[in-house]
């Protein structure tokens, strides 16, 4: 089994229960206050009085304000939410599901949360765990749906039975996500049933469920009475990328990322957690990494802490992929060679003028020719792979190395003159291919070490850049071993030419995916419509596209700042991943309106994306 060895989710799913027990404590208690501000559109617009239709034409709207000429479902809804539970073929859901299955009632069962009961179908006793804990999230996000009071004397009874076949808790790009969801009520009471391949596929179900669901005016909550829901991921890497190296980010701000990303059923944190500017992550084998890259000794992060944050992800459906790049943007944690013995482990270190050194300041280039940069990276590679899920690969960077650094270096340069290298460019390039290939080795010899059940040497993931250009990769990168993520804008030719190669892709597209971008230089800001309408290339063969990352680089953000920069405009992103539709973002936006509502109540501080008035006036603001 490939998983058998991973026995440190079973360690923490206790551990989780409790404190998810609290939680749920805490909001039972404080969910008529939490809620009291924030009631949201429909009690602004002075709905308690208002009744709402659905329109032909998918769009709710209040008794009052019906247009003439438009037809209306003969349904009435008591709020706008309400309403656009079932308003459209969709509802409220988000993304949007891919399966031919799609139906869901006008009618509404009103219901008290603490009085759904969960039946668990699962082969081994991990599974069981996890979607044990997967129902006690899902009424966690459920009391954030209450407007008033969740409590109800006579509750309609919720019976929900999840099944999975696969009692594996593996989660990589095979993993099958996708899952069956059927809600139908009689007199006594509604059933929910959830069918997956894996917990994986479980969980999204969950999440979808929440989407049928919206707070009462009065107490309670609201659902729909029949649904039948099937549903898979168009591509199976659905990632956002956070910068933790420029500016450091506490823990609490990249779990409330991985709740976000939770319910928009995006995959993978892509950890961009070590830069030039600072090396925060503990790693045990080699502690000064740590001791002379971090901005301080607050503002680090634990061996412990990324164990947590692991666990915490993978419950929520989520890979955390940790990038170590090199060998650019390399620089302060490595400034300790010389005074142990090892020499020049990074070169050009915090050199100035930065612009003869890199592309950006402080500058720091691993050192390729120094056999003890090897080993210590070596060492920080095994504490990652013992860090992550045994199936995990490693992101190793590759971006932006800036070859006068090397050239620049008289160490360097008679070391290549001494191996029989000329200082050409395609000599550096050739050094960097090195450089990678003699790391993957090294990873190749961690896992084959460490999970020697897993026969399939993995792939790793590096960016585009100089050594990517399609006339000459394939001497450099063999397509089988190297992951290509391109940051390319639209209109690049570059991941048309590497598919055409063979080459696997991740995309960012630079100019809609970039979520920095707009608040620093020449560049752009795009909304949440840019985002969304990014289209994804088309390989030759369905898995050769893995899926895509938008990217939050942090040198213009910070903790104050993170959540309302990726989102909802991430939110955009994940529904291109997960359904990849061919209908705009025109017939997406009332339900993404709605989506940001939900990250709202769950506690993200989601950018507002238009007028609060266009919200409440569907249609009138196109």
């Amino acid at each position: 089994m490939r998983f058998s060895g991973y026995n440190r989710y079973q360690c923490f799913c206790s551990a989780v229960a409790s404190l998810l027990l609290l939680s749920l404590l805490s909001f039972a208690v404080g969910a008529a206050l939490t809620r009291a501000d924030d009631v949201g559109s429909d009690a602004d617009a002075g709905s308690a009085s208002r009744k709402w239709l659905c329109s032909r034409t998918d769009i709710c709207t209040a008794e009052g304000e019906m247009v003439t000429g438009l037809q209306y479902a003969p349904d009435i809804f008591e709020s706008q939410r309400d309403c656009r539970l079932s308003c459209g073929k969709y509802g409220a859901i988000w993304p949007m599901p891919t399966g031919k299955e799609c139906t869901i009632s006008h009618r509404r069962v009103r219901f008290d949360p603490w009085k759904v009961r969960f039946h668990v179908v699962a082969p081994g006793e991990a599974a069981t765990q996890f979607l044990r804990e997967t129902n006690r999230l899902f009424v966690s996000n459920l009391l954030k749906e209450c407007i008033r009071n969740c409590t109800l004397e006579t509750s309609k009874q919720i019976l929900v039975r999840s099944t999975v076949a696969n009692e594996s808790l593996v989660l990589d790009w095979p993993t099958d996500e996708s899952y069956a969801l059927v809600v139908r009520t009689t007199e006594t009471a509604t059933f929910v049933d959830i069918q997956a391949t894996t917990v994986y596929g479980a969980r999204h179900a969950f999440e979808t469920l929440s989407n049928l669901v919206t707070g009462s005016l009065s107490n309670g909550l609201l659902m729909v009475t029949t649904a039948n829901i099937t549903d898979r991921p168009a591509f199976s890497h659905r990632g956002v990328l956070l910068d933790t190296a420029r500016n450091f980010m506490p823990l609490k701000f990249i779990r409330s990322t991985l709740d976000a990303m939770a319910a928009s059923k995006l995959n993978v944190l892509h950890w961009h957690v070590v830069d030039t500017h600072s090396f925060p992550l503990e790693i045990t084998r080699v502690p000064e990494m740590q001791r002379y890259g971090a901005y301080s000794s607050s503002q680090t992060y634990s061996r412990q802490d990324a164990l947590n944050l692991v666990k915490y992800a993978r419950l929520r459906g989520i890979r955390i992929l940790i990038e170590i790049d090199g060998p650019s943007h390399a620089g302060n944690g490595w400034q300790w060679g010389p005074a142990a013995g090892l020499g020049n482990m990074s070169v050009c270190l915090n050199q100035s003028p930065w612009r003869r050194f890199c592309v950006q300041p402080p500058c720091g280039q691993l050192n390729p020719l120094n056999d003890h940069m090897y080993a210590v990276l070596k060492e920080i590679f095994e504490d990652v792979a013992e860090v992550g899920a045994p199936e995990e690969t490693l992101h190793m960077g590759g971006d932006e190395v800036f070859l006068p650094c090397w050239n620049n270096t008289d160490e360097i340069r008679d070391g290549m003159r001494a191996r029989g290298y000329d200082l050409s460019e395609q000599s550096f390039l050739r050094l960097w291919s090195q450089f990678h290939q003699r790391n993957l080795n090294a990873w190749d010899e961690i896992n084959e070490r460490m999970y020697p059940g897993i026969k399939e040497p993995k792939s790793v993931i590096i960016w585009s850049s100089h050594l990517t250009n399609p006339r000459y990769i394939e001497a450099y990168l063999p397509k089988e071993r190297f992951i290509i993520q391109t940051w390319v804008e639209s209109q690049d030719a570059l991941n048309r030419e590497l598919l055409q190669r063979g080459y696997r892709l991740i995309v960012s597209t630079k100019n809609a995916w970039y979520l920095d971008h707009g608040f620093w230089g020449s560049t752009s800001y795009y909304n949440w419509r840019t985002v969304y309408s990014s289209g994804m290339p088309v390989g030759r063969s369905k898995d050769q596209v893995l899926g895509g990352e938008v990217c939050m680089w942090s040198e213009y953000v910070d903790q104050n700042s993170l959540e309302s920069r990726i989102w909802p405009r991430a939110g955009a992103a994940a529904e291109r991943m997960w359904s990849n539709p061919k209908s705009s973002a025109l017939l997406a936006q009332r339900r993404f309106y709605r989506y940001r509502e939900r990250l709202l109540a769950r506690g993200i501080h989601a950018d507002a994306v238009i007028p609060h008035w266009c919200v409440l006036h569907e249609g009138q603001c196109l």
